[in-house]
């Protein structure tokens, strides 16, 4: 099942060609779904049929959803205070009504990551196209799998489930209440979720869909969106450059904007590149004079179809020993600026920080018996050089 996930920056039109491309695949024939977390009903007036928490058939073949994120909080925390029950009895604490539960920050897009993996794992479809938020919650979204799975180990490592059969004994013994089975219960499902989701965003034929409007504001997005989307191991498919003016206008007025666009278009083709072959093909989307509303207007965006899906990027180990004496680690890191870029190295692990975004990656194997030497970036690749640890490096290598 192929996936696009699809952001930009905000008012950049990322709803509306989501909603025209699950409808241009739907009508070659694809099983489709497009799911969106926008609490406002965008995608239902993008696609002329309201949408909500329940799936409805926007077009034949095409199916919208905009999960509940409010349903899905209440029945985990409900779920969550009958497991605690016992400590929250002893606490003296008292349980919350379904009714009165808000969602906090944060819930719409988990709950969205939910629905993401559910509806890849049905079955049912052939494409699943989903209408993520704006670029800089997007990445936070996107990384928050793999994040909250690091902090579940670190707090509550499986390896002490092992001992679990001691602690009513150590609780005796302390007289203080020792962690409850529920605790690592509820740890090990989250972790079991989590895990599916990140496969999900991990697998090959997942990609990312870059939508801007060319200019400066959306060029300076787009480089910011590719370096955090390669600091988090994804490639993007596309970059749709959305709302593009006509070059030949007898408006003088909009001749400034024109060309605006046009030297931004012109850059992103030689960052960028163009082609099937590209870094990024980039893919221009007219302006229609009004924003499009219906399937009429949708079908009329020539939005970019599915598609196979790129390779993913590598990061790839070169072996320099024999000329060198060194092995060099390649991040791929497009867009990257070298004043942003930070690096720690902690135990088996790399901090990595690139503008706004960071990632602690752990190091491959290779690596772990190695100490840092240096790291230069060129070309739009980070290159972090390391040399073998004498005292853990093995003999005769």
């Amino acid at each position: 099942m192929r996936s696009i996930l699809i952001t930009g920056p905000g008012g950049s039109g990322r709803t509306t060609v989501a909603a025209a491309t699950a409808l241009r695949a739907a009508r070659d024939g694809a099983r489709t779904l497009v799911l969106s977390a926008d609490r406002t009903d965008g995608l239902g007036a993008a696609l002329g049929v309201p949408t909500g928490d329940r799936p409805v058939e926007a077009a034949p073949g095409l199916t919208a959803w905009r999960p509940d994120a409010a349903e899905g909080f209440r029945t985990d925390l409900a779920g969550l205070q009958e497991r605690a029950a016992t400590v929250l009895d002893l606490l003296g604490a008292s349980r919350l009504d379904a009714e009165e539960l808000t969602p906090l920050p944060g819930a719409a897009e988990l709950n969205l990551l939910r629905a993401l993996r559910d509806s890849v794992l049905s079955g049912a479809y052939d494409l699943l196209v989903v209408d993520l938020p704006p670029a800089p919650q997007a990445l936070d979204l996107l990384a928050l799998p793999e994040e909250l799975r690091r902090y579940l180990r670190r707090l509550l490592p499986p390896e002490r489930q092992a001992a679990r059969a001691l602690r009513p004994m150590l609780g005796r013994l302390a007289g203080v209440p020792m962690p409850a089975e529920w605790l690592y219960e509820t740890a090990a499902r989250w972790e079991t979720e989590l895990a599916a989701v990140q496969a999900v965003l991990e697998r090959p034929a997942t990609t990312v869909r870059l939508v801007a409007e060319p200019g400066p504001g959306g060029a300076d997005q787009v480089r910011t969106a590719t370096t955090g989307l390669a600091l988090r191991g994804l490639r993007p498919d596309a970059l749709v450059a959305n709302r593009v003016l006509p070059s030949a206008t007898g408006d003088t007025w909009l001749a400034g904007p024109v060309a605006q666009q046009r030297k931004t278009l012109e850059d992103w083709r030689d960052t960028y590149g163009g082609g099937p072959a590209a870094l990024l093909p980039v893919h221009e989307v007219a302006h229609l004079g009004r924003d499009p509303r219906g399937g009429d207007d949708l079908t009329a965006l020539d939005v970019p179809g599915a598609g196979p899906a790129p390779a993913p990027p590598e990061w790839p180990v070169t072996d320099r020993l024999a000329d060198e004496g060194v092995l060099v680690w390649h991040l791929p890191l497009p867009g990257a600026i070298r004043e942003e870029l930070d690096l720690v190295r902690r135990g088996d692990e790399l901090v990595v920080t690139a503008g706004g975004f960071r990632r602690i990656v752990p190091l491959p194997s290779a690596l772990r018996r190695c100490t840092v030497r240096g790291a230069a970036l060129r070309e739009g690749a980070l290159r972090i050089r390391f040399a073998p640890d004498p005292e853990l490096w093995p003999r005769g290598r």
